[in-house]
């Protein structure tokens, strides 16, 4: 298959470096120094028995490179409008979008790109952070799902074995969206946690305030899931998400890695996408509520400093 990545970061390289084993796949990265340096000495991932390097093409531009089989969505979520737009010569008629990022509701950005029946929406339980330029670790991994939006997802039965063929064992579902969620709940609870309290996930499981929290949210979530047509047993997530926690061996997340680093959060594709349904649905998630303006205003707050104000 033709594949281009959008997005050389953590996600993106991983996955791009595996499905370049048995597929042409470019990673269409704006960092000409990322760019070049992976054209030059390969993508290195650290896996668990050693390292592996991977080489798959890198570019800057998509200018030239024709339509695809299959483009993947992992840059942050808020920058998914402006990296399709720049690339949208990679779409063709018969050219599927992915998305595998965090959070949900990314399939209304690639509705602007596509119709619904080249819309593939799934989620994983790989992960990776960034070591060096080039350089990353596999945290760990698990099945990957995705499907369509409308059913009918056999059809993406050929990119399902390719994934698999390349190492991530890869299942076709027509009820991605409950998967997704199910996913969503450990993000809009714990992981939103570590952000604003700057902590490990250790930390969730140790302190018996900020537990109340994450049980809040995470209850809140599913109550709103659960408005909306799903069924989701409120005890079973929470004990999911208690689970996560106490297996984790000071673990950090994506959120909180951002705010320490004074960047901007994908808050609103994740607890955000929370308090979208709940409108949507004409409930209220006040606790979803809150958590979004608070991020953003830590945001903010980042911001001024970096500024130099006060």
């Amino acid at each position: 298959m033709r594949i281009a990545i959008l997005g050389a970061g953590a996600m993106g390289s991983l996955f791009g470096s595996y499905l370049s084993q048995k597929n042409e796949v470019w990673l269409v990265e704006i960092d000409q120094n990322k760019v070049d340096f992976i054209n030059r000495e390969g993508m290195k991932i650290r896996e668990a028995d050693g390292d592996r390097i991977f080489h798959p093409k890198a570019v800057a531009s998509a200018d030239g490179l024709g339509e695809m089989d299959l483009v993947i969505i992992f840059v942050k979520a808020m920058f998914s409008e402006s990296a399709l737009a720049a690339n949208s010569e990679l779409i063709g008629e018969n050219t599927y979008v992915m998305t595998l990022q965090n959070g949900a509701g990314h399939e209304q950005t690639i509705l602007k790109f596509v119709n619904r029946e080249h819309v593939v929406i799934g989620t994983t339980k790989h992960n990776s952070s960034i070591l060096e330029t080039g350089y990353i670790n596999h945290g760990g991994g698990g099945e990957s799902y995705i499907g369509l939006l409308d059913g009918g997802s056999t059809a993406l039965k050929e990119i399902a074995d390719t994934f698999t063929e390349c190492g991530f064992v890869t299942e076709v579902s027509d009820n991605v969206r409950k998967l997704i969620w199910s996913k969503l709940f450990i993000n809009v609870s714990a992981s939103v946690m570590t952000g604003i309290l700057q902590s490990s996930l250790d930390f969730l499981r140790d302190s018996a305030h900020a537990w109340i929290l994450v049980e809040r949210l995470a209850k809140e979530a599913v109550a709103v899931a659960n408005a909306g047509g799903m069924d989701f047993d409120a005890e079973e997530v929470v004990h999911d998400v208690r689970t996560l926690v106490e297996n984790s061996h000071n673990g950090y997340t994506s959120i909180y890695a951002d705010l320490r680093n004074g960047m901007r959060t994908e808050v609103d594709t994740i607890s955000g996408s929370v308090v979208s349904e709940a409108k949507r649905l004409k409930i209220a998630a006040p606790s979803h509520e809150f958590v979004v303006e608070l991020v953003h205003a830590i945001e903010d707050k980042n911001k001024k400093e970096q500024k130099g104000g006060n």
